[in-house]
């Protein structure tokens, strides 16, 4: 039986790691990492879809990879609802025809992840394909944003043991998720709220969408922020939820 290995993770002291770090990231291209690559027991790269954490600390993401009619909404209500930490994880094919929109995410300080550049199931393409998709997409998100993206969210979700080697080989980590809105599905705006408020976690990692297919998550957001902000949680970017991570491994099949 093959397994994809997922990673939880606890938090350590950050400066020590990226000194440490540092030595084996030495002359390496684009390496920005602010903790250690992730490896499973057997020394492969692994996907991120929570932490650990001790603190009532969550990280909101949102996959964005066309329209333009969901996201000026969605930033709003973060903006209505102070919350000032989010990860957008952002196709480059969008990003190019909607740089204005890009900077509108970035203006807000939010933290940009790349969602690849075609969006298409990596699993079902070569390897090469993949390296070049990936870096077409870094490419493309640097010069826009002035910032090399660290964090990958395959587009749709989806990788296997070829996608998160061809990842960690160009210095990027993973990012999957533990909860999950089904928001693109319109399952029904109280429907959405539930899936993103019941059994939440410390260190959950929350995914919504920013596309046009998503027609309801600006109507469920408000909602679902306040429920779990009124249970005690916060919201803090990838970035800063695995920063200075020590981790540990749960299989998955």
């Amino acid at each position: 039986m093959n397994f994809i290995w997922v990673w939880h993770a606890k938090m350590l002291k950050r400066y020590m790691i990226i000194g440490i770090a540092a030595f084996f990231t030495a002359g390496i291209l684009y390496v920005e990492s602010p903790f250690l690559p992730v490896f499973s027991p057997e020394g492969e790269p692994a996907a991120i879809h929570r932490v650990n954490a001790e603190r009532p600390e969550l990280a909101l993401t949102f996959d964005i990879s066309w329209g333009e009619e969901q996201l000026n909404p969605i930033l709003d209500i973060l903006a209505e609802e102070n919350v000032d930490e989010a990860t957008f994880f952002v196709s480059a094919a969008w990003a190019e025809r909607h740089p204005e929109l890009l900077n509108k995410i970035t203006e807000a300080g939010y933290e940009i992840g790349s969602h690849g550049y075609r969006h298409e199931h990596y699993t079902r393409w070569e390897e090469e394909a993949i390296k070049k998709d990936i870096q077409k997409a870094h490419q493309i998100l640097s010069e826009l944003t002035e910032e090399a993206p660290q964090l990958l969210r395959p587009p749709n979700g989806s990788f296997d043991e070829r996608v998160l080697n061809v990842a960690e080989s160009l210095n990027y980590d993973v990012i999957h998720w533990s909860i999950h809105s089904h928001d693109w599905e319109n399952p029904g705006v109280e429907a959405i709220v539930e899936n993103t408020t019941t059994n939440v976690e410390n260190g959950d990692i929350l995914l919504f969408h920013a596309s046009d297919s998503a027609k309801q998550t600006a109507e469920a957001l408000p909602i679902a922020l306040e429920k779990l902000k009124k249970e005690g949680f916060s919201f803090v970017t990838v970035s800063q939820l695995l920063t200075g991570a020590e981790v540990k491994a749960e299989e998955i099949n």
